[in-house]
């Protein structure tokens, strides 16, 4: 099968990213109009705007810092390094680093700004789980997002609409009102406008920023079937994985819930967790890839 796009879906994610700058145009010009201290919100952008660059660069060391990933080589684990050095070069990238959590979850993801600048990570738990042509599809899956560069740009959709609420909620610290007709106007209405316009673009902007991760979990689902060839093994691990996530004890690894977005399979919390999940139901996915196995098996 080759990398082929998926127009309809690109289209869902072009209309869902479009619909987040304009919701960030459409604060800017609020900001502007109802909160004063302008230069002070500028320089307190540029101060957050540079603190998230600097995160950013260092996304990988950063990311696999804070889920106790270590860095394994080749004569740690050759199968694993044997596998990603394959699948990379059918996917035409550099091969990346290869990270091991131990932990019983099962479970992987992708990290990394760029492709030479990546790492693919994967728990002791999906390797014990999973059949090796099964894992294959799951680091082909990871693989994809580097590819797509997915990393870059949830991370960028992410920092703006974290920027937004921040520039917003701190605005009417920095500002306390401003001129209008050359009178002062109070900061009083300022502040309300700014709870208001901050509780807005958060809901707004965090609805749309996990829409377009699961659009973008679709897509890596195809580019893993363009990979391997093989999307049924994909489709096979996603239905192991999900079966064992629902038997991993509450206080195992859910403390990095804030860390779905990077998960082939998210960290279930609750019936809201679900709702709001980073990710497309796992049955859609099994649909899909199914689908992808019918057209292959025409040609």
């Amino acid at each position: 099968m080759n990398w082929q796009a998926d127009w309809g879906l690109r289209l869902r994610m072009f209309v869902t990213m479009f619909l987040l700058f304009a919701l960030y145009i459409v604060f800017a010009g609020v900001l502007t109009a109802y909160i004063a201290g302008g230069a002070n919100l500028l320089i307190f952008g540029m101060l957050f705007g540079g603190f998230s660059l600097v995160q950013y660069y260092f996304s990988d060391t950063l990311t696999l810092r804070s889920m106790g990933a270590k860095t394994v080589s080749a004569d740690e684990y050759p199968q694993l390094h044997a596998s990603i050095e394959r699948l990379s070069q059918q996917a035409d990238l550099p091969k990346p680093k290869v990270a091991v959590v131990d932990s019983k979850v099962p479970n992987a993801f992708a990290t990394g700004r760029n492709q030479r600048n990546a790492a693919v990570c994967v728990t002791t738990g999906i390797m014990n789980t999973l059949e090796q042509d099964e894992l294959d599809g799951v680091l082909a899956h990871e693989l994809a997002h580097v590819k797509n560069r997915d990393m870059m740009v949830m991370t960028i959709a992410s920092f703006l609409s974290t920027i937004a609420f921040m520039m917003v909620r701190w605005g009417a610290f920095f500002g306390g009102g401003h001129s209008r007709g050359g009178g002062r106007e109070g900061g009083g209405g300022g502040i309300i406008v700014a709870i208001l316009v901050s509780l807005v673009v958060w809901i707004i902007s965090y609805l749309l920023i996990r829409a377009l991760s699961r659009y973008r979990e679709y897509s890596a689902d195809r580019g893993a079937a363009a990979i391997t060839g093989n999307p049924s093994a994909l489709a096979s691990a996603l239905l192991k994985i999900s079966g064992e996530m629902d038997k991993v004890p509450k206080d195992d690894m859910r403390e990095e819930a804030e860390m779905n977005a990077f998960f082939i399979i998210p960290i279930k919390s609750g019936v809201i967790g679900r709702l709001f999940s980073t990710h497309p139901p796992t049955e859609k996915r099994v649909e899909q890839l199914r689908s992808l196995e019918r057209e292959m098996q025409t040609f």
